[in-house]
């Protein structure tokens, strides 16, 4: 029920922040630039950031012409992400079922300390790890476990006891005992996939309504599998880096849906609007290359100042120990870069590359699609 709640609170809090910048950062921002500019002083095109003199175009990249590189090695980073099962995925006991046992305790201590005697005693692999409160100072020591039947009191007195004599100058004390039983676990993942796949199938009607003058089923199709592309990669640093997926991994999915998917449509828009200016007989890739390279200033700095706060978060959680956050912030940092590649190199080549199989070899012929 916790990790269902901490999903459903993120759920809202990142609609919610959509919604608000959607608002404040584009209705707003855009009312006060036209209500400024109505004043005389404010007419001047350097104040907005255009200077004549120094204006260059934008360098077209040939992002067509090297598609095939793109997906070799998205390929490769896809097959090694998948690979990385057989290194053993650690399910948290949300998704799977188990028991968490929490302690408080009091000076410092080597949390697998008393790893073997908890085995011995449940007959089962435990997982223990030591933290701190973030609601109190109280220092808590935490122990989970995957466990097919309820704990009975003499357990729970005898881990007690296991526990207090491997510290025995800690003042141990136990909190509480949570139980999630195995099916409710399997539900509860059950139901974050068909949520998953239902915002998929949402997106994809969503892009086909808006882009439909640039075959906008095809771009909608193409930008789910960027972002399964994007999900394979993130879960693969999960594997890589040891964390268990849990509630976190859920929470990076998310995101990164909502990431990749700004920049794929942004790409797309470019798109669009260049068809409608571009001569006829300008070979398609050049409408994918144009927009491309507009679009490539504004998303490498925007990744790049969001990667370098994952970076920031992920230094100073590895310093305090703070692995719940660091299990959040590192995975985030790869998937961040995961997006960017995908949504400016992979979506829109995967679309010029389906429009060429179709026979569209220039603009005229893709408009007349």
């Amino acid at each position: 029920a916790t990790t269902e709640g901490f999903i459903y609170s993120f759920g809202f809090t990142l609609v919610a922040g959509v919604v608000l910048n959607f608002i404040m950062g584009v209705g707003a921002a855009r009312l006060m630039s036209m209500s400024i500019a109505r004043f005389k002083a404010f007419q001047k095109p350097s104040l907005f950031g255009y200077v004549a003199d120094k204006y260059t175009e934008v360098k077209t990249r040939k992002f067509s012409e090297t598609k095939k590189t793109f997906f070799i090695i998205s390929a490769c980073l896809v097959v090694l992400s998948i690979c990385t099962t057989f290194l053993g995925v650690e399910i948290a006991i949300d998704f799977k079922g188990g028991t968490i046992v929490s302690y408080s305790y009091s000076g410092d201590i080597d949390p697998n300390s008393c790893k073997s005697e908890l085995e011995s005693i449940l007959n089962t692999p435990v997982t223990l790890q030591a933290g701190e409160s973030f609601d109190s100072d109280t220092n808590i020591l935490t122990v989970s476990f995957s466990y097919d039947q309820s704990l009975t009191l003499d357990q729970q007195e005898q881990l007690l006891t296991a526990v207090q004599n491997a510290y025995p100058d800690n003042n141990v004390e136990e909190l509480e005992s949570n139980e999630v039983s195995p099916s409710s676990g399997r539900e509860f993942f059950g139901k974050c996939i068909v949520a998953v796949i239902f915002a998929a199938i949402l997106l994809i009607i969503y892009i086909a309504l808006r882009f439909k003058k640039i075959s906008g089923w095809s771009a909608g199709v193409f930008t789910i599998i960027t972002l399964l592309h994007d999900i394979i990669i993130t879960y693969g640093s999960f594997v890589l880096c040891g964390f268990e997926i849990n509630s976190n991994f859920m929470a990076v999915i998310l995101t990164i849906f909502g990431y990749s998917i700004n920049n794929t449509i942004i790409v797309y828009d470019r798109i669009r609007e260049n068809q409608m200016i571009m001569p006829r007989s300008t070979p398609i890739s050049e409408l994918v290359n144009v927009p491309a390279s507009q679009t490539l200033r504004r998303s490498l700095r925007t990744s790049i100042t969001t990667v370098s706060t994952m970076i920031i978060i992920s230094v100073v959680a590895y310093i305090f120990h703070v692995e719940s956050i660091l299990s959040f912030s590192v995975p985030m940092t790869f998937g961040l870069i995961a997006g960017t590649y995908s949504s400016q190199c992979i979506a829109p080549t995967l679309w010029v590359w389906w429009n060429e199989k179709q026979g569209a070899v220039t603009v005229g012929d893709h408009a007349k699609a």
